[in-house]
């Protein structure tokens, strides 16, 4: 089973951001897709963007952040796909963007209906889902400013993402249940999270495919 890791900065291993430009990634193997792709013998392919919103252009960063504007093309890019794991909703807390959580979560929904329309699945079907709330941010260190109170924004997520999975019949995890934030920039998750949450996934995934 293929399975396509469709996140931003937690998805790719951005090491917590101590000093502008700074670019240091987590090793192979020890990113949470990388641990869930150990724990359940799937293929994970891992498409995270660092600064990747759910469906806004970025002003600053650029449009190519717009989630919406290159899932369709990462869709056609690796089918046949199995499952789609969606985990965005981070960026969309900055400032810049005045969103409340039922917003940010809309524009998760807004993605996973895309992936329920398309024909990337095997036999031209649609691939299933597993969408997830990112872990909540907090404003501290570096990013504090660009995610000015982005702390409230992120902590609204998760309940209105879960009840739109509830309601569409989407599997739906938490990740703020299994793992914490970096305190030196509050955005990043440390190694101990990304293992807490590749295991978590690993969870979810294979109770998924044994029902399947």
């Amino acid at each position: 089973m293929t399975i396509l890791a469709f996140g931003d900065s937690n998805t790719h291993g951005t090491v917590a951001l101590s000093r502008p430009g700074q670019l240091d990634r987590l090793p192979p193997g020890s990113r949470w897709p990388d641990v869930a792709a150990r724990l359940t013998g799937l293929d994970v392919v891992v498409e995270g963007q660092p600064g990747r919103t759910t469906v806004h252009d970025d002003p600053i960063d650029g449009a190519h952040k717009n989630g919406l504007r290159v899932l369709p093309a990462l869709l056609e890019t690796h089918r046949p796909i199995d499952r789609v794991v969606i985990m965005l909703g981070t960026n969309d807390c900055k400032a810049r963007f005045g969103l409340r959580g039922w917003d940010i979560a809309a524009g998760a929904v807004r993605l996973a209906h895309l992936v329920r329309a398309s024909d990337a699945g095997p036999q031209g079907r649609p691939p299933g889902l597993l969408l997830i709330a990112p872990v909540p941010l907090e404003e501290t260190g570096i990013l504090a400013e660009a995610f000015q109170g982005g702390r409230a924004r992120a902590r609204a997520v998760a309940p209105a993402l879960e009840a739109e999975a509830a309601r569409l019949q989407w599997p739906f995890l938490d990740a703020g249940r299994h793992a914490a934030v970096d305190p030196v920039d509050g955005v990043h998750l440390t190694a101990e999270g990304h293992l807490a949450l590749g295991r978590a996934v690993a969870d979810v995934l294979s109770g998924l495919d044994a029902a399947a």
